[in-house]
C-alpha cells in the first residue's frame, strides 16, 4: 500500500483536500489527518467525516528516554539540596534526611519521566514512528513531525495502486500542499509518496 502525505497551512486546505480525495473515490477508511489544535482537529473531523490519524505509541525507546531525563531532572533538583545540607556544618545533622531526599528524586524522577516517556512524541502519539511506517524516510518524518508541532495541518490518503497515489498526490498539491521547505525552513516538498507494507 501506499501512502501520500501532506501539509497545509490552514484547516480550509486540508477540508477542501479531504473532500477532493474522497469526491475522486478515495475511501474515508484510507483518509486521515493530525493538527496540534484538538478543537479545530474535531471540528475539521466533523466536517468532513474523516478521522483524525493517531501517532504510533512511542514504545520502550520513549519510555527509557523518559526516564534517563527523568532521573536527570529529580537529580538537579535535589542534590543542590544536599549539598547544601553538607557543606553548612549547623544542617550537617541533615545529612541522612538530604540523601533521602536525593534518592526519592532519583525514583520519582524517573517514574514519572518513564510515564511520559510512554506517551511521548505529541499528544496523540508518536507521529515520526507512524509515518516511518508509512515509508517515508526518517529524516522527512522528522521534518514533518516538527511541522505538525509548529501548527501545520498533516493529511494522509493511503491507496493499494500506485496510480491513485499519483491523484492523491496532484489533487493534494492543487488544494494547497506547503512545501516541507516552507514549513520548516529547509527539505522537500510537503507532499509525497511512501509505500509500506500492511501486516
Amino acid at each position: 500500500m501506499e501512502s501520500v502525505v501532506a501539509l497545509f497551512d490552514e484547516p480550509a486546505q486540508a477540508r477542501a483536500a479531504l473532500q477532493n480525495l474522497e469526491a475522486r473515490g478515495f475511501d474515508r477508511d484510507n483518509l486521515g489527518f493530525s493538527m496540534a489544535d484538538s478543537v479545530a482537529e474535531d471540528t475539521l473531523a466533523q466536517e468532513t467525516g474523516v478521522s483524525p490519524e493517531q501517532g504510533a505509541p512511542a514504545g520502550a525507546g520513549g519510555v527509557l528516554r523518559g526516564i534517563g531525563l527523568g532521573i536527570l531532572a529529580g537529580l538537579a533538583i535535589t542534590l543542590p539540596v544536599w549539598a547544601l545540607i553538607w557543606l553548612i556544618p549547623d544542617t550537617r545533622i541533615y545529612t541522612l534526611g538530604g540523601a533521602y531526599t536525593t534518592l526519592f528524586g532519583f525514583l520519582g524522577g524517573g517514574g514519572m519521566g518513564g510515564i511520559f516517556g510512554a506517551l511521548a512524541g505529541t499528544d496523540h502519539g508518536d507521529f515520526v514512528k507512524l509515518l516511518r511506517q508509512f515509508g517515508i524516510p526518517a529524516a522527512d518524518a522528522e521534518n514533518y513531525s516538527d511541522a505538525l508541532r509548529s501548527g501545520q495541518i498533516l493529511v494522509v490518503a493511503r491507496s493499494e495502486r500506485g496510480q491513485k497515489a499519483d491523484e492523491a498526490l496532484s489533487i493534494m498539491k492543487k488544494s494547497g500542499a506547503v512545501d516541507l521547505s516552507k514549513a520548516r525552513g529547509e527539505g522537500a516538498l510537503g507532499s509525497q509518496r511512501g509505500t509500506y507494507r500492511e501486516s
